[in-house]
């Protein structure tokens, strides 16, 4: 399949609480959310871009830049930052007039959606999550670099002598993608170009916490009544397999699939594999249809 994303439809303003998103939508059908990761110019398009229009074929697609993330808010967050962020994306539903939704979510996106359903249980039917880290702490070893690769890399790359595309393309070589090789130059001026937003570098120099309190999960995670699947890379450079595996015992309904040949980024490197595998989560029957037969 072609890799290259095409350019971005034109999305709208949505006013949430007291928080602005840019949302692009697209298709119709039940609704599912599909939420980025948190990487340097990373945004709705720039993860999900790929394949947002297959999902769209049959669902209603509803892709917010995050807030401090593409054209949303870029405001300090104060306080728990996942508490936070779950409580926005109720407004956001709220202002949607969606009562209840899919969830399909990459990295950072995947840690707020954690935090979303187990504080509002009845807004999400199902969630799946890819390379996201919620907790702290692995079954096998310590997490690489302390669970603070994702920042590290990010003040590398906004450090030295600022953002540069061959920072960005390293950047994504080295931690999202699993063969470098088919890595698009679209893709990487994408997130580079968005990566010079004055907000986002601003958000970036500040050394006083702006994103909010870090949080870890653990008690979160067993309020998580909604099927969810953790759809994983084998080569994940932030957190190998046996990472969200420890996930799948701590949630209520979890289930894990993980792909080879892919890394953080499995819906832009492998995106019809993806499709097709979370497409198939998604149509199974809500728990309550599910029959249990005696043997």
């Amino acid at each position: 399949m072609n890799l290259i994303p095409n350019p971005a439809p034109e999305g709208r303003y949505v006013q949430a609480g007291s928080n602005s998103y840019y949302l692009i939508e697209m298709g119709a059908g039940d609704p599912v959310f599909l939420l980025h990761g948190g990487g340097p110019g990373c945004t709705s398009w720039s993860d999900f871009g790929l394949v947002a229009p297959m999902f769209a074929e049959n669902r209603r697609c509803l892709m917010p830049d995050l807030l401090q993330y593409g054209k949303s808010d870029k405001s300090r967050i104060e306080g728990p930052m996942w508490d936070h962020h779950a409580r926005s994306m109720a407004e956001l539903m709220d202002a949607l007039e969606i009562e209840r939704a899919d969830f399909v979510c990459n990295s950072w996106g995947g840690t707020i959606a954690l935090c979303f359903v187990a504080t509002y249980p009845q807004r999400a039917r199902s969630l799946t999550v890819t390379g996201s880290m919620p907790v702290f702490y692995g079954p096998l070893a310590p997490l690489p670099e302390g669970g603070r690769r994702g920042r590290n890399a990010r003040d590398l790359y906004y450090g030295g002598q600022g953002p540069s595309k061959e920072k960005m393309r390293a950047l994504i070589a080295r931690l999202e993608w699993y063969n470098p090789g088919l890595l698009p130059d679209e893709t990487v001026a994408m997130r580079y170009l968005q990566s010079l937003d004055a907000e986002e570098m601003r958000l970036a120099a500040s050394s006083d916490s702006p994103r909010g309190d870090w949080q870890d999960l653990t008690e979160e995670l067993g309020k998580v009544q909604c099927p969810t699947l953790f759809c994983w890379g084998l080569q994940d450079d932030f957190l190998t397999p046996d990472y969200p595996l420890m996930l799948t015992r701590m949630v209520q309904r979890g289930q894990l699939h993980v792909l080879d040949a892919s890394s953080h980024h499995l819906q832009e490197e492998r995106p019809e594999h993806y499709f097709h595998i979370v497409r198939s989560f998604l149509d199974q029957p809500e728990p309550e249809d599910i029959i249990h037969e005696s043997i």
